[in-house]
């Protein structure tokens, strides 16, 4: 999925270069390509950050994370 994604960075940064002012070409590649794309990298990834999140509280329960002692200001 990350060779799409820089595929189409590629593709921003070429059509951003070619606008004839730098607003336009800033805006181009901030509205056609970073933006889209973090939203779609960030859409796509959720399964995996829920997957990590479910891996980690298992962990958790397991060691017992609440062991009941009181570390204070001393730790």
């Amino acid at each position: 999925m990350y060779v799409i994604a820089i595929g189409w960075l590629y593709v921003t940064v070429l059509m951003a270069a070619t606008e004839e002012n730098l607003t336009a070409g800033a805006l181009t590649f901030a509205l056609y390509g970073a933006g889209p794309l973090a939203l779609l990298l960030w859409l796509f990834g959720t399964p995996q950050r829920r997957r990590n999140r479910l891996a980690r509280e298992a962990v958790d329960d397991a060691m017992g994370k609440d062991d009941g002692a009181d570390a204070g200001r001393n730790q």
